[in-house]
């Protein structure tokens, strides 16, 4: 059973991968823990009141079988969990425990493979092909990483499919306005977020790195590219400076993280296409989780109230 399908009063024996585990003290100086047990539709809280002989050993990332009854606690459902044992490996197969994109992968790469293919000018398309196409390590971590810890995209998939919108985006603005340097504009689309890299960890932690604390993702991915950059011979200078320029620019605002606020009309674009498909998926993520049409409240991203869209009468 689902976490998505849990319901009140329900007796359960099942796996969860455990995202995190704390040793609380009750007011009468009884240990306890606080869990996040997580599966592809979710997450829930559990709580293990008594540390018997029942609740084995287990830590923070390990696939756990739990014995537990679901309660609802302040209107949201908890495991009251009675027994705890470390799940065997053919108790469990990943893809089920982790959040995935419900868009193929492979479909994805393929349309991004595609507008790659727009980029003819000789350096960026080289500078591209070097990443997406050469690169093998880096196309396997790329296709399987997330965009974020907990915003949007925060699953399998995810820095692809938001590379891939912004990107598209990008595409469709040099259509509407021919000023903007097409090639140019899709490589930072393709590139702006690579450095999430290495400011995020892999599957299934997806937490900050040291780098990722201390430096961030925009800085990173400006590293990853200029070195690239540095062992190509003939890359013109005003060319790099450009499209680095991009990278630290796309976040738009010095508050949002970027180092530096736009200064081409390309980097103008990029910074408004990534806003764009990031605030979008905050949106899509939340109506996901409901089926209510009532306002869900303020949105601490969004900084607003929103709802559903109501359905056409026939």
């Amino acid at each position: 059973m689902l976490i998505q399908e849990l319901q009140e009063g329900m007796r359960i024996q099942q796996v969860f991968l455990c995202k995190q585990k704390v040793t609380g003290t009750t007011k009468s100086g009884k240990s306890y823990y606080s869990l996040k047990l997580q599966d592809r539709t979710g997450v829930i809280d559990g709580k293990v009141w008594e540390l018997t002989n029942s609740i084995e050993h287990f830590e923070t990332n390990d696939y756990i079988v739990a014995t537990a009854e679901v309660t609802c606690y302040n209107t949201s459902l908890q495991l009251n969990i009675r027994q705890i044992r470390r799940a065997n490996p053919g108790e469990y197969d990943q893809k089920d425990f982790l959040p995935t994109s419900s868009l193929s992968t492979e479909e994805m790469y393929d349309d991004l493979m595609k507008l790659l293919q727009k980029v003819q000018q000789p350096n960026l398309r080289a500078l591209l092909d070097d990443f997406f196409v050469k690169d093998t390590e880096f196309i396997n971590a790329f296709k399987a990483h997330s965009a974020a810890k907990s915003v949007h995209h925060n699953f399998i998939g995810g820095l692809l499919q938001h590379t891939l919108r912004v990107t598209q985006m990008c595409y469709f603005y040099c259509q509407q306005y021919p000023m903007l340097n097409k090639d140019l504009l899709l490589t930072a689309a393709m590139f702006h977020d690579i450095g999430k890299l290495k400011e995020l960890s892999a599957f299934p932690d997806n937490d900050y790195t040291d780098a990722g604390q201390l430096i961030g993702h925009i800085v990173i991915g400006y590293s990853m590219v200029k070195e690239r950059i540095d062992r190509m011979a003939g890359f013109p200078e005003k060319l790099a400076n450009e499209l680095l320029h991009c990278i630290l620019a796309h976040q738009g605002e010095l508050e949002y993280g970027s180092p530096k606020k736009p200064e081409l009309i390309e980097a103008l674009a990029l910074s408004y296409a990534d806003d764009t498909d990031a605030k979008m998926e905050i949106m899509i993520e939340e109506f996901e989780k409901t089926t209510s049409m009532d306002f869900l409240g303020v949105n601490r991203f969004l900084g607003t109230n929103f709802r559903k869209t109501s359905k056409p009468e026939n």
